[in-house]
């Protein structure tokens, strides 16, 4: 699946690739990366490491942990799942923390983390660019290494009575029974996309009854609810669907790579506002120091040209379809531009109202 829930890149061919690539790229610190000559041999690990479990639901976290290996001879356990189990596990795990760097798509849930008291603030030197600096909390208890947006709506030309201009649209009886989007209890970007749109709605006094009064409508017109992106791209693919309100990163892979038929030639539009979905590294406050100094090495890495060199050659048709917030490092050719109308909303206030919300949802759309 894609998305939050993708097709996996694993090859040993592509890790090996990245990891020549990454060792190279080490030595040239600002530079750019030097191209691989052949296979790499991971660093020796130095005395006393301990590995660093890596909780994630990135689509080239494989490709990523392997290189950081390889560069640093610091071992990592990969724990890779799609982001709704993964809180669930942290979540299960508080009194006894079992990772030392969570890696998810969304700052609310690492807002309500950092609330828990369960995040290390870390400031990372590495420079961003404006979008990547606005997204640093003012406390630094998480580092955010790469956007995209929810929600692109993905539609099929070829089956489409209309191009919505606003989510009001989609209430209306043209698209009756014809959209679908993911269910946040499972999806981690959708949560962020239904606050957005409460936010957007009526802010933080009113957004939350506005938004319900909203899902409840879209539902009455014939709303579709699955489990992640990839789920609802296939309904999008088999036409139970006409359009999908999904990641943007999931949204564009399928535009790069599905063929086009008579029946199906799939668009996307960007509604006014888009929220932006930060891809987020938290690392735990109860860790030992060793292993949040692991972690510490591991934010540098990803946000390093090498490490996001690996993050855009991971999963070219999916998660690696991001929006750099690293200064100097410029989208894939397959992502369109930055949407001009987007909004950041204020993760300390909507993350810990998810579980009101999700419950809401579940109860009341699904």
């Amino acid at each position: 699946m894609i998305g939050c829930h993708r097709q996996r890149v694993r090859t040993a061919a592509v890790v090996g690739a990245v990891a020549a690539v990454v060792l190279a790229g080490c030595s040239s610190p600002g530079g750019s990366t030097p191209a691989a000559s052949g296979p790499a041999s991971a660093a020796p690990a130095a005395a006393g490491t301990v590995p660093l479990v890596v909780y994630s639901a990135q689509g080239y976290d494989a490709p990523v942990t392997k290189a950081f290996t390889a560069g640093t001879g610091i071992p990592v356990s990969l724990v890779d799942d799609s982001t709704g189990p993964l809180l669930t596990k942290v979540a299960a795990e508080k009194n006894n923390p079992q990772w030392g760097a969570l890696w998810v798509d969304g700052d609310t849930a690492f807002a309500s983390l950092d609330q828990q008291g369960q995040l290390l603030d870390y400031t990372s030197p590495t420079p961003l660019n404006a979008v990547g600096q606005a997204l640093v909390p003012s406390n630094h208890s998480y580092v955010p290494v790469s956007t995209t947006v929810m929600a692109a709506v993905i539609y099929n030309a070829a089956k489409a009575p209309a191009v919505p201009t606003s989510y009001q649209d989609l209430l209306g009886p043209a698209y009756k029974g014809l959209v679908g989007m993911n269910d946040p209890s499972q999806s981690g970007p959708t949560f962020p996309f239904i606050a957005g749109l409460m936010n957007q709605l009526g802010g933080q006094s009113g957004g939350v009854a506005a938004g319900e009064q909203y899902l409840t409508q879209l539902k009455a017109n014939g709303l579709h609810v699955f489990p992640t992106n990839g789920d609802t791209l296939h309904a999008l693919e088999t036409g139970q669907i006409a359009y999908g309100m999904i990641q943007s990163s999931a949204a564009s892979g399928e535009v790069a790579k599905a063929p086009r038929s008579a029946a199906f030639d799939p668009k996307i539009v960007y509604l006014p506002q888009s929220t932006l979905l930060p891809a987020v590294i938290g690392i735990d406050k109860a860790a030992p120091p060793a292993v949040q100094d692991e972690a510490k090495k591991f934010v540098e890495f990803v946000l390093s040209p090498a490490g996001q060199q690996v993050m855009q050659a991971g999963d070219p048709s999916g998660d690696s379809l991001f929006w750099p917030v690293v200064n100097g490092v410029t989208p894939l050719p397959a992502l369109p531009p930055f949407p001009a109308a987007y909004q950041k909303i204020d993760p300390y206030f909507w993350g810990p109202m998810e579980n009101q919300i999700n419950t809401f949802f579940d109860s009341t759309i699904k």
